[in-house]
C-alpha cells in the first residue's frame, strides 16, 4: 500500500476532472482499485503501487486537458487511464490541439484519440485515405469535417458524398417513394453529418449550387470528378468491381477518403469485399494511406467500446463454418 499526493493550484479544473457526483473519481477508483480523496487542496491517492501510479499520471493527463477548456467525461477518463498504462501519456498533447471544423452552431471538431489524430494527418497528406475501423470511431464524421475544411479554404469545388445501397434485411423495392426515396435511408447518415456542419439552410444552398452532392455509388459509373473531395462510406459492402470504378473516377485536384467496417459486411457470401482487397492492392503506394482505428477510438457511449471487445472475443474463439456438403453424382 502507497500513497501518492498531488496539488492542486486550480479548483475549477478539479471539478471538471471529478465530473458530477464524482463520477470520473470513481471511474478511476474502481478500474484502479484505489481510493482517491481531496484534502486541503490536495489529492491523496491510496492503493497499490502500480495503480496508484497510474491513478495519478491519469488525473494530472485529465488535469492538461481540463486547464485546456477540454470537457472531461467518462471516455476520456478511460482513454487517458489506457495512455497511461501503455507508457503513453506523453502523446497526450497532440490530441485536441488542432481544430478541424467548426459546425454550423459553432462547435469546434477536433481528434479525441491518438488514432482519430493520425486519421485526420493522413487525409490531409494524402491524396487517397482509407480508414478502416469499427462503429463509433468516427471515420465518416471526421471526413466529412475535413472536406467542409478544404471546401471553405477553396482547396475543391466540390463536395461529393457517397455509399453503396446495399440490402441489410430489407429490400429495397418495400420501401415507399421514387428512387431518391428509396436511397436516402442509406445516405443518412451523410446528411446528419453535413447538416452539423453546414447548417440546412446552407446546406441545401450549397446543394443546389451543385456544390455538394449526396449520391449512391451506382451514381458515380462513368464520371471523372475534378477538383473534388470525395467520401465513399460504408465501403465494406462495395464490391471489387465497384471498389475499381470508384478509384478510377478520381481526377485532377482531388481528394478521396474511403471508410468502412470489414466486421460489418453485408454482401452475399459469394462476393468479395472491395474494401478488404483494396487494403492489400494499395498498401505501399505513394499518396495512399490506410488508417486501422480500433475499438480504443470508439468515442461513443463506453458500452459500444465493450460490446466491440465482446465481439472481438466471440469472433477469435468461434469456430469456422463449414461449406454445405455436397453429394457427387455417379
Amino acid at each position: 500500500m502507497t500513497e501518492r499526493i498531488i496539488s492542486i493550484d486550480r479548483l475549477e479544473n478539479l471539478i471538471s476532472v471529478f465530473g458530477a457526483f464524482d463520477e470520473n473519481l470513481h471511474l478511476l477508483e474502481k478500474e484502479l482499485q484505489v481510493s482517491i480523496t481531496d484534502r486541503d487542496s490536495e489529492l491523496h491517492i491510496s492503493g497499490d503501487e502500480e495503480a496508484a501510479a497510474y491513478a495519478e499520471q491519469t488525473i494530472e493527463g485529465l488535469m492538461k486537458l481540463a486547464a485546456r477548456g477540454e470537457p472531461v467525461n467518462t471516455q476520456n477518463v478511460r482513454y487517458v487511464l489506457k495512455l497511461a498504462k501503455d507508457g503513453r501519456l506523453d502523446q497526450l498533447s497532440r490530441i485536441q490541439d488542432d481544430v478541424v471544423c467548426v459546425t454550423a452552431k459553432g462547435r469546434p471538431i477536433k481528434a479525441k484519440t491518438l488514432g482519430q489524430r493520425n486519421y485526420i494527418e493522413a487525409i490531409r497528406k494524402n491524396t487517397v485515405t482509407l480508414a478502416v475501423g469499427p462503429a463509433g470511431t468516427g471515420k465518416t464524421y471526421l471526413a466529412v469535417a475535413c472536406a467542409v475544411t478544404a471546401y471553405r479554404a477553396k482547396e475543391c469545388s466540390r463536395i461529393i458524398l457517397t455509399r453503396p445501397a446495399v440490402e441489410a434485411g430489407e429490400k429495397l423495392g418495400f420501401l415507399p417513394g421514387d428512387l431518391q426515396n428509396k436511397v436516402d435511408p442509406y445516405l443518412r447518415p451523410l446528411y446528419d453529418a453535413l447538416f452539423d456542419m453546414l447548417g440546412p439552410e446552407t446546406y441545401q444552398q450549397l446543394v443546389e449550387k451543385g456544390s455538394i452532392e449526396v449520391a449512391p455509388l451506382a451514381y458515380m459509373r462513368g464520371r471523372t470528378l475534378d477538383d473534388s473531395f470525395i467520401i465513399l462510406d460504408e465501403a465494406q459492402n462495395t464490391s471489387r468491381e465497384q471498389m475499381k470504378m470508384f478509384l478510377t473516377r478520381i481526377g485532377f485536384g482531388s481528394k478521396a477518403v474511403i471508410t468502412g467496417d470489414i466486421t460489418q459486411i453485408d454482401l452475399p457470401k459469394d462476393k468479395v469485399s472491395g474494401l478488404k482487397e483494396v487494403m492489400n492492392i494499395l498498401k505501399n503506394i505513394e499518396g495512399i494511406e490506410i488508417c486501422r482505428l480500433t475499438g480504443e477510438d470508439v468515442v461513443r457511449h463506453a458500452l459500444v467500446q465493450r460490446i466491440i471487445e465482446a465481439y472481438e472475443r466471440f469472433e477469435k474463439t468461434r469456430t469456422p463454418e463449414r461449406p454445405p456438403y455436397r453429394r457427387r453424382n455417379g
